[in-house]
């Protein structure tokens, strides 16, 4: 495994993570198309640990509000605004990283990564992505929907270890389904993914100082694909921010359905 493939893996990470069509697909396919061996779980969460950094630099002052609401809550003020935004994150938070560490712990993760289960994710997750966003009303944020909205978001998020189903796009689809509005369901979305990918990053960090050469990778290449990561994944956020509420939902639909496809005939 060369330096190509890393450098390819964190841009393809940093491009799809907050895009709803699936980074861990992605990442599981790069090897399979360039013919090298498959990178391994390690680097795929490293390349995560880049997507937290983009993803925090971004919704910076959201993570300021975050810090403060949990302040608020610490004080016994718990009607604030801030104090809002943290019960319900930290009501979405726990049942993906529940499902997680089990399916981490279990060893799971490596029987899902198939070509096949990810065509078939990518398929079946499209319609119902277009779906709840073309029919479902826009009104308000999540914190407007209350907290049965972020708990019900908060379970959907659990189907993103499926490769091919996209966190982002699986939390987006329940949240636009609730009828929380384009901008806020994908607001929330990347907001949720803080807690989740700084438990993969972690969880990375000490794999990689323990088995330094797993794979063919050491901590030098792991940070490599972590700084180039959160480069490309902050101009993704930027970039799909400033389009979602004018294109919608449907070109990424469009795009799973295509992949989907392209899996099948090429790789299955």
């Amino acid at each position: 495994m060369g330096l190509l493939q890393f450098v390819v893996l964190a841009i393809i990470q940093g491009i799809t993570e907050f895009l709803p069509i699936s980074s861990s697909a992605h990442l599981i396919l790069v090897p399979k198309v360039m013919g090298t061996s498959d990178q391994g779980t390690l680097i795929d969460l490293m390349a995560h640990g880049g997507s937290l950094i983009a993803v925090i630099a971004y919704y910076r002052n959201d993570v300021v509000r975050i810090v403060d609401g949990m302040g608020d809550v610490l004080k016994g003020k718990t009607a604030s605004v801030d104090a809002r935004l943290f019960w319900m994150l930290t009501i979405a938070t726990p049942p993906a990283i529940l499902a997680g560490a089990f399916i981490y712990m279990s060893g799971a993760n490596e029987a899902l990564r198939d070509p096949k289960i990810i065509a078939w994710a990518s398929l079946g997750f499209a319609v119902p992505l277009w779906a709840a966003d073309r029919w479902a009303k826009q009104h308000g944020s999540v914190e407007q929907h209350g907290w049965k909205a972020a708990l019900l978001i908060g379970l959907a998020q659990i189907l993103a270890f499926i490769p091919g189903t996209s966190r982002s796009g699986i939390t987006m689809t329940a949240a636009r389904a609730l009828g929380v509005s384009r901008i806020e369901a994908a607001r929330f979305s990347m907001l949720m993914s803080i807690p989740l990918l700084a438990a993969l990053a972690l969880a990375a960090g000490i794999s990689l100082y323990d088995h330094p050469t797993e794979n063919g990778a050491n901590f030098g290449d792991g940070m490599l694909v972590l700084g180039l990561s959160a480069l490309t994944a902050y101009a993704a956020i930027a970039v799909f921010m400033r389009l979602v509420g004018r294109i919608g939902l449907l070109p990424f639909a469009l795009y799973r359905i295509i992949l989907s496809a392209v899996i099948f005939l090429v790789l299955v």
